[in-house]
C-alpha cells in the first residue's frame, strides 16, 4: 500500500471524529445542549442533513475503494491527468490546514457552535478571531478539506462530493443568515455588510 492509501482513511476518520463527534460531546458536556440540531422533518433545513450524510457516505466509498480495493478504483472514473504526486501533496496540506482551521474556528464559536440551526434558541453572535475575515470559517474549512481529498484521489465520485458540498453549504449558509438576521437584527446586518460570506 502507498502512503496515501494508509494515511487517507486514517486521517479522514480522525478528522470526522474530532470535528463532529468529539466536538459535539464536549459541547454537550459544556453547555448541556445537544449541538446536533438537524431533525427528520421534510423541511429544507433537515433535508440538507440527508445531503450531508450522502456526501460523507460517497466520500467513504471512494476512500475505501482507493485504499482497500485498488483493483476496482477504475470504476470511480479517476481523472488520470490530475493523478500527480505534487497535487496529492498539495491536497494533503489542504486537509491538514483545514483540520487546524476548523478546530480553531469551532473553539472561537465557543458555546454558539451547532451542527444545524436551532430555531428555538438565540446564540451569541461571533464576530472576532477568524470571524473578522469570514462569516463562515467552519464551512470554509470543511470545503477546503473536500478540495484536498479530491486532489489526493481525483475521480468522478470525489469531484461530485466536492460539488455537492459546495452547493449544500451555500443553502445551509443562507438558511443560517436568515436565522441570524431574525434573531440578531441590526447587529448581524452590520456584521454581514462588513465581512464577506467566505473570505
Amino acid at each position: 500500500m502507498s502512503f496515501y492509501q494508509i494515511a487517507l482513511p486514517i486521517g479522514t476518520l480522525v478528522y470526522l471524529l474530532q470535528v463532529f463527534v468529539i466536538k459535539s460531546i464536549i459541547q454537550y458536556k459544556r453547555t448541556g445542549v445537544n449541538p446536533f440540531v438537524f431533525g427528520k422533518s421534510d423541511s429544507a433545513h433537515d433535508y440538507i442533513s440527508t445531503v450531508y450524510k450522502t456526501m460523507i457516505f460517497g466520500l467513504w466509498i471512494a476512500i475505501a475503494v482507493f485504499s482497500f480495493f485498488p483493483n476496482y478504483y477504475s470504476y470511480l472514473l479517476p481523472f488520470w491527468y490530475l493523478d500527480l504526486e505534487i497535487l496529492q501533496h498539495i491536497g494533503a496540506a489542504l486537509v491538514v490546514i483545514s483540520f487546524i482551521w476548523v478546530i480553531i474556528a469551532q473553539n472561537q464559536m465557543a458555546k454558539s457552535w451547532r451542527i444545524g440551526i436551532n430555531y428555538d434558541e438565540k446564540t451569541e453572535l461571533c464576530t472576532s478571531g477568524m470571524f473578522k475575515y469570514s462569516r463562515n470559517p467552519v464551512f470554509l474549512g470543511i470545503l477546503i478539506s473536500y478540495i484536498g481529498t479530491f486532489l489526493i484521489i481525483p475521480n468522478a465520485v470525489t469531484f461530485n462530493v466536492l460539488i455537492m458540498t459546495f452547493v449544500s453549504l451555500q443553502f445551509q449558509i443562507r438558511l443560517e443568515e436568515e436565522y441570524l438576521l431574525n434573531t440578531n437584527g441590526k447587529e448581524y446586518e452590520n456584521y454581514k455588510n462588513s465581512v464577506r460570506r467566505w473570505i
